[in-house]
């Protein structure tokens, strides 16, 4: 549990030494028999939980480029993928809800999406008031904002609380479809409650409340998510401990007391409004901060419902409450078959349990309580999303507009950032939780089957076309790479084959593809917030490989072979005169002039980053470089800065495209020099804290970079579950699968500052390769790593162990 910024971490254990007097260490080390050194810390099964800060990412990190130093997490209760995510929304904006350096809160609304970099969902803010309501909230929303101190806050998996300036105590925990809200106010006052229903992060198209005996419920109509067209309908359901005192509602500048129904929309505030175009394509970004996290409340039309309890009897009201995105009746049974028979703190306490079950997949020994800490966050974030969309009773409300009920156990999923989370979120989700990882393709392919493609960046039922190339082939691939095969498979390759090769929103300029191999600066496109074209070229070379990989796990051999030739399209943007990726136009010439550090035809980076984004194939992209001597040359100018942002020829690894390029040191021969990297990397741009994320968490996509970084190896090549090798962070290290494979990880040496492998035993067998076969993650296994404050320069430097390429 997290009060405040401070990190109240659980007692530690100490590891006797008793095992290093009876087995000598050689023999323990070959044996895979790991030993820690006295004063070590244990993460039990009880505490992985405590390790955990909400906090982290919900401010700003120093020194990161503007418009990416934040995380854009929230802090609020949730359970692994649960569809409620009750948190507290600031005044100031950001797009996770929360800004850690404001201290006013305008509600606490249901719904998040952790770290997306654009603002969605924040509906139905809950308002907890100490008076009497006597003006609109729409007309004066400053008056019911609420200020508090961090002092008085705390947060943990599943729950978070904090005491309001107004002498409110306000506490909240989650079921998988709804919450329990707890709210003490302060004797012999007015206790009021509020509920803006026209409240959503992006506004409200239009709004409904209906209040009775000792319930509310209703719906928001919202989205706009990054400035898109999409739309979701969000219904809620909420019964009160007790009775109403009195009640009222407002629609725009009038109050109505006593009036139990009301309806009307609400806007965004013209700040926000603003900004989000802004971030929809990042290519023009505020400098400040103020600029970046204006106020999110504005006079003007909205509406709501406010009720007062009468709490002589009782100082604290309870609330359950439920929503769901196919009708208030949903909401209601989703309340009364999770929360309806819970008390608050039976609650909380199987939402502890559900996290227990999920951060205990993965046990470390060892590390510093900062990196403990830092790792557990990281895994807990990787867990928010994507979030169940169906109800208790398998309904949810589909691509096309209808009802639809998922098979008897199991549930659609929604919120897919599609270019975000195909690159190690995805494979961390099938490694950890594969049958829930199953569901998530499932649910992909029906959205296929209502839509007619496979989701882009979906958010709720519908696509937002944020971002740029096809995701879903490599999230299918890597999911059914990394263990998760419980989907039609036949369907889905189907899918991802059609979407591929006829013309379609998702892939606009599939034309160009075929008559040129790439897509032109001067091209048209047409629709779908096409933008980026070079980048976007490389994005559909990786999903074809995706296709050619999954195709071939498969036995679709000629399907294989089409997509392995047609990802080769990267050659077209490389030019031979600068060495660099460079975009292209309609007649084939590069751009007269090039500057690497120019942002012009890529997406969120430039063409120095994306010149490295050849991850299936990068024995091929080495040679046309002139060879590994001078890739290394050129990588280590590359990682002289670690975040340099979008427009700076270096290292911006606060956002994806560069996330894969630390580990291309294994495929150049110098394996020692994507262990410091790496290891830099988490030690500076990863910590505890509101500071602690140097970009959006992306639903868990940065987040799940650590966890790989901190276990030592990443999934390079989309599609495949190869894995190349850094070094791991912790001295033990065990995960946990779902089917009963143990992967057991020992680097008695570990450290912050011992990052260079000078040993490996591969269940038990000297190995030299700074990469793990698929096997390795299909049958479990054991990895022995001797590690060091100093390099080892040959191992595995040998071109016969680099990782695979496919030419």
């Amino acid at each position: 549990m997290v009060r405040g910024r401070g990190i109240r971490l659980a007692q530690t254990l100490t590891i006797a030494l008793l095992l290093m007097l009876l087995i000598p260490s050689g023999l323990a080390l070959a044996r895979g028999v790991h030993v820690l050194a006295a004063g070590s810390a244990l993460t039990s099964a009880a505490n992985s939980v405590a390790e955990v800060d909400p906090f982290t990412g919900t401010g700003a990190q120093p020194g990161s480029p503007s418009g990416y130093a934040g995380g854009d997490t929230f802090p609020g209760a949730d359970v692994p993928f649960g569809l409620v995510q009750w948190s507290p929304d600031t005044v100031s904006y950001a797009p996770g809800g929360y800004w850690y350096p404001d201290n006013r809160i305008k509600g606490f609304s249901l719904t998040h999406l952790n770290g997306a970099g654009c603002p969605a969902y924040g509906d139905i803010p809950f308002i907890p008031y100490v008076g009497t309501v006597k003006e609109s909230p729409a007309a004066n929303p400053s008056r019911y904002i609420a200020t508090f101190s961090h002092a008085h806050e705390t947060a943990s998996p599943g729950y978070y609380q904090v005491a309001l300036d107004n002498k409110v105590n306000v506490e909240l925990t989650v079921t998988q479809h709804s919450g329990l809200g707890r709210f003490t106010y302060p004797q012999g006052q007015t206790a009021t409650l509020l509920l803006n229903v026209s409240g959503s992060a992006n506004g409200t198209h239009d709004a409904q409340v209906k209040i009775g005996h000792d319930s509310i419920s209703g719906w928001a109509l919202s989205g706009g998510f990054c400035g898109a067209k999409n739309t979701y309908k969000l219904y809620f359901w909420t019964q009160f401990s007790q009775p109403f005192a009195t009640t009222g509602t407002w629609h725009d500048k009038a109050l109505q007391p006593g009036n139990l129904n009301a309806e009307g929309g609400s806007p965004a505030s013209p700040a926000v409004q603003q900004l989000s175009t802004l971030l929809k394509q990042r290519t023009s970004l505020p400098p400040s901060a103020t600029q970046l996290h204006p106020a999110t409340i504005a006079s003007g039309p909205g509406s709501g419902a406010y009720v007062t309890f009468d709490t002589r009897a009782s100082s604290t009201i309870t609330a359950h409450v439920g929503v769901s995105f196919v009708s208030v009746a949903n909401a209601r049974d989703n309340v009364e078959q999770e929360a309806g028979h819970n008390n608050f703190a039976r609650a909380q306490k199987q939402a502890q349990q559900a996290w227990l079950q999920r951060l205990n997949s993965i046990r470390i020994k060892g590390g510093l309580a900062t990196q403990r800490s830092t790792f557990y966050t990281a895994l807990y974030h990787v867990f928010l999303q994507p979030n169940i969309f169906s109800d208790v009773n398998g309904q949810y409300i589909g691509f096309d507009g209808n009802i639809h009920t998922v098979e008897p156990g199991h549930a659609q999923y929604a919120n897919y950032s599609g270019w975000d989370i195909y690159r190690s979120e995805i494979q961390l989700l099938a490694l950890l939780a594969p049958k829930e990882t199953s569901d998530i393709v499932k649910s992909m392919l029906n959205d296929y089957r209502q839509s007619g493609q496979l989701p882009k960046w979906s958010l709720a039922n519908s696509e937002t076309y944020v971002m740029v190339g096809d995701p879903a082939d490599p999230i299918i691939a890597g999911a059914y790479a990394f263990g998760a095969r419980n989907f039609d498979t036949q369907a889905a390759l189907d899918a991802m084959v059609k979407q591929a090769t006829q013309p379609n929103n998702v892939r606009p300029g599939q034309n160009y593809l075929d008559e040129l191999g790439y897509l032109p600066t001067d091209g048209h496109y047409g629709c779908c917030s096409f933008y980026g074209p070079a980048a976007t070229s490389l994005e559909y070379n990786t999903a074809d490989f995706a296709i050619s990989a999954f195709a071939r796990q498969l036995g679709e051999h000629a399907s294989a072979q089409k997509f392995l030739a047609r990802a080769q399209n990267w050659k077209k943007l490389f030019n031979p005169a600068t060495h660099f990726l460079e975009p292209r136009n309609l007649e084939g010439a590069f751009p007269a002039s090039y500057d690497p550090a120019s942002p012009q035809g890529w997406v969120e980076g430039n063409g120095a980053q994306y010149s490295w984004m050849v991850p299936f194939n990068l024995r091929g992209l080495f040679n046309a470089l002139g060879g590994n001597d001078k890739v290394v040359k050129r990588l280590d100018t590359f990682f002289t800065r670690l975040n340099a942002g979008p427009n700076q020829p270096y290292a911006f690894l606060g956002n994806e495209p560069t996330f894969e390029t630390p580990w291309e040191y294994d495929y150049a021969g110098a394996p020692y020099k994507a262990q410091k990297v790496v290891r830099d990397v988490a030690n500076t741009l990863y910590t505890p804290g509101p500071g602690g994320l140097a970009g959006n968490d992306d639903l868990g996509e940065t987040s799940s970079w650590y966890v790989f970084a901190a276990l030592g190896m990443f999934p390079e090549t989309p599609g495949t579950a190869d894995l190349a090798l850094a070094s791991p962070l912790f001295p033990e290290i065990t995960i946990y699968r779902q089917g009963g494979q143990v992967i057991q990880i020992y680097a008695l040496q570990a450290s912050a500052r011992t990052p260079y492998i000078h040993n490996l035993l591969l269940n038990g067998e000297l190995s030299h390769k700074p990469w793990l076969p698929a096997s390795f993650i299909e049958k479990g296994g054991t990895l022995n790593f001797t590690l060091s404050d100093t390099p080892d320069r040959s191992w595995g430097s040998d071109p016969a162990d680099a990782p695979p390429s496919a030419f």
